[in-house]
């Protein structure tokens, strides 16, 4: 028997191809899981050569069918309380209960705006959908959790920027700060539950998380999107600020998740964990 076997996954962000949403949720279903797969869109578009077509949360779901396991697709704006407590209610009746959360969804925003020139719809757009969005997703569905809690988890995904100010991104860095503190609260919250929350730190990563701001300077710098992705492989690519030399893999994400879904994590709740590469 698979060691999730059982268990209910509900999985946010994970309808891009290159996400590491995507990534837990085939792994989770690959562990034995049921998942309910959540994101804003249905089919992001991705800018990177290869990935036209792409199915989206649809594709996500065949992906979990594949494993053997069933899977549900849900489109959500997690910064609208409203749509997801319908996505919860959604999950819970097709369902009938949550074991885990991976919260993956978010956006990136700004990458070299200044303070001082960060327009404030385009703060309050990044706080909503990563800071807002965490603790509406966390509060619903801790909510069914309470009842029987025991093993339950909650995993969010934080980033490096919740441990350090990098110029140019106050709005991702004060949102990942937030997330942190929130999921440390809440890891204090639910320990009288049995209900493990953690949070995973991520350094740089072949994710889809950069392509709005890389479509975003190509128009500033009236260059093609083809150029600004390939100067956008350049500039993130392995470098001695990674001792191991290389961008983590979305799948090694999926193991770090999976650890700490699984029993053999619980003894461990309120820990943020780095996984960078040694940065």
């Amino acid at each position: 028997m698979s060691s999730l076997s059982g268990r209910v996954a509900l999985v946010t962000g994970a309808a891009s191809k290159r996400g590491m949403g995507r990534s837990v949720a085939v792994r989770l279903a690959k562990e034995g899981a049921d998942v309910a797969v959540l994101d804003k869109y249905a089919a992001p578009k991705s800018i990177w050569p290869g990935d036209e077509g792409w199915g989206g949360l649809n594709a996500v779901v065949e992906e979990i069918k594949a494993q053997g396991r069933n899977g549900l697709a849900l489109v959500t704006d997690v910064s609208s309380g409203k749509e997801v407590d319908d996505a919860v209610a959604k999950t819970l009746e097709k369902f009938g209960h949550i074991d885990i959360l991976v919260h993956c969804g978010g956006i990136r925003g700004a990458m070299t705006t200044p303070v001082t020139d960060l327009s404030e719809e385009e703060w309050r757009a990044i706080i909503d959908i990563n800071l807002t969005g965490s603790f509406l997703i966390s509060k619903a569905v801790a909510k069914t959790m309470i009842p029987d809690g025991k093993g339950k988890k909650i995993v969010l995904i934080g980033s490096k920027a919740a441990t350090e100010g990098y110029p140019g991104s106050s709005g991702y860095c004060a949102s990942k700060h937030g997330l942190l503190g929130l999921g440390r609260t809440l890891a204090k919250e639910l320990a009288q539950y049995k209900i493990n929350v953690n949070i995973i730190n991520p350094g740089g990563f072949e994710t889809n998380l950069r392509d709005q701001a890389v479509i975003q300077r190509a128009k500033e710098q009236g260059i093609s999107l083809e150029k600004a992705v390939e100067e956008e492989s350049k500039k993130v690519g392995p470098g001695p600020s990674i001792p191991l030399g290389r961008l983590g893999k979305p799948e090694e994400i999926a193991d770090l998740v999976y650890f700490l879904v699984s029993d053999q994590s619980a003894y461990i709740t309120g820990k943020a964990i780095d996984i960078d590469g040694g940065a």
